[in-house]
């Protein structure tokens, strides 16, 4: 059994889901996101990396996976994005894996242009959850299991490699 936080950063808010993987299933333990829109740009950073630290010695997860940075038309929307996965980067103090943000809603939804409202879809089918998602919670735990898929898929691939 091992838990698993998925981070989907953002400097105004931060999402946030942990899910739990035994063998093939996953089961929902809790998201959201850390809204840090009250602070100015040079303050996020602080709440951000706090908020992830108190949710990590509350649900104990074994291992991270954050989305990585996408070059925006805007240079300082990336920097500001930049900052805000670095402090949530620092805040993790397990394993982190990242995975972009095509390589997610292809492992999630089947293809690489998946909309936010498809994510969430299939995010709720896959967890079996009935309430409705936040989208930046939802892409949190798209992350977490994106993760979760990559793991299993290694462990099959070394499992076929010491058989052959």
């Amino acid at each position: 059994m091992t838990t698993i936080i998925g981070i989907d950063p953002g400097s105004r808010r931060t999402g946030y889901g942990i899910i739990r993987l035994e063998g093939n299933r996953y089961t929902h333990i809790t998201s959201g996101y850390l809204d840090v829109t009250a602070y100015s740009s040079c303050e996020r950073l602080r709440p951000i990396y706090l908020g992830l630290q108190e949710i990590l010695q509350s649900y104990q997860p074994q291992e991270a996976a954050i989305e990585q940075v996408f070059m925006h038309e805007n240079p300082g929307s990336a920097l500001k994005l930049g900052q805000a996965r670095g402090a949530a980067i620092v805040a993790l103090t397990i394993p982190i894996a990242e995975y972009s943000a095509r390589e997610v809603k292809k492992s999630i939804v089947g293809h690489g242009a998946a909309s936010k409202e498809q994510i969430q879809f299939m995010v709720k089918r896959l967890l079996n959850l009935k309430q409705d998602l936040q989208a930046d919670a939802a892409d949190a735990l798209a992350i977490a299991l994106c993760h979760a898929h990559a793991r299993n898929l290694r462990k099959l691939t070394d499992l076929a490699e010491k058989k052959g």
